[in-house]
């Protein structure tokens, strides 16, 4: 995955924001890398830019040797169902669906040959195969939070980004989500960026980068 000088400038009531000035980034295949910064340094969009869910105004985004900047809305949506994954904080679960049929909905959409069976597979793999039939509602937040990473593993993508994954647990669950974070990602070598205010977390990634008024600052190891 590379980044390379990507402007962002939003507009807003008060004029124009520059949100993104100039960043540039290198990630090599399986890498686990931290995003430190305070609130609204960028660290959000940043994901964003590289899920294709925000378009640069200018620089160059390469995903998965694809650079998607190139790509149609169609084209991306279906790029970013294959080689890339996400976790927010937030879960974002669909309601009125069950953990197996959230998880198995973006092989539905890629037109998967099995998304059920990859799907049970995805929530087994995260210790959630007794929670196939259960709402979000029904279920804890760990619990909605490793559903979440279970549809974001499915599809196997080259790229795992995660925002405060998090956010809204406890610590205890908190660390247990990571962990198993860590591991799933270890399994499929997955390149993952990770957005996270906790220092000891960043600290398990394999090498760090700290961002401040829409630029790096700080990379370390």
């Amino acid at each position: 995955m590379v980044l390379d000088d990507v402007h962002l400038t939003l507009t807003s009531k008060a004029g124009p924001v520059n949100i993104l000035r100039g960043v540039s980034l290198d990630a090599a295949r399986g890498e686990s890398i931290a995003v430190l910064g305070p609130s609204g340094a960028g660290k959000s969009t940043l994901l964003a830019i590289i899920a294709g869910l925000e378009r640069a105004d200018s620089g160059r985004v390469i995903v998965s040797g694809t650079d998607i900047s190139t790509l149609g809305e169609s084209a991306l949506a279906a790029f970013r169902r294959k080689a890339v994954g996400i976790v927010f904080q937030a879960f974002h679960l669909i309601p009125t669906m069950t953990a197996l049929e959230n998880v198995a909905l973006p092989l539905e959409l890629g037109a998967h040959a099995d998304p059920f069976d990859a799907a049970r597979a995805a929530l087994a793999s995260v210790g959630l195969d007794h929670r196939l039939q259960h709402y979000p509602s029904q279920l804890s937040g760990g619990e909605q939070q490793r559903v979440a990473m279970a549809r974001a593993f499915v599809p196997e993508p080259d790229v795992l980004l995660a925002d405060e994954p998090t956010g809204n647990l406890d610590g205890e669950t908190g660390g247990a989500v990571m962990a198993e974070l860590f591991r799933l990602r270890a399994v499929r070598g997955s390149t993952l960026i990770l957005v996270t205010h906790d220092h000891a977390l960043a600290a398990q990634c394999d090498r760090t980068v700290q961002i401040a008024d829409g630029r790096i600052v700080g990379e370390g190891a």
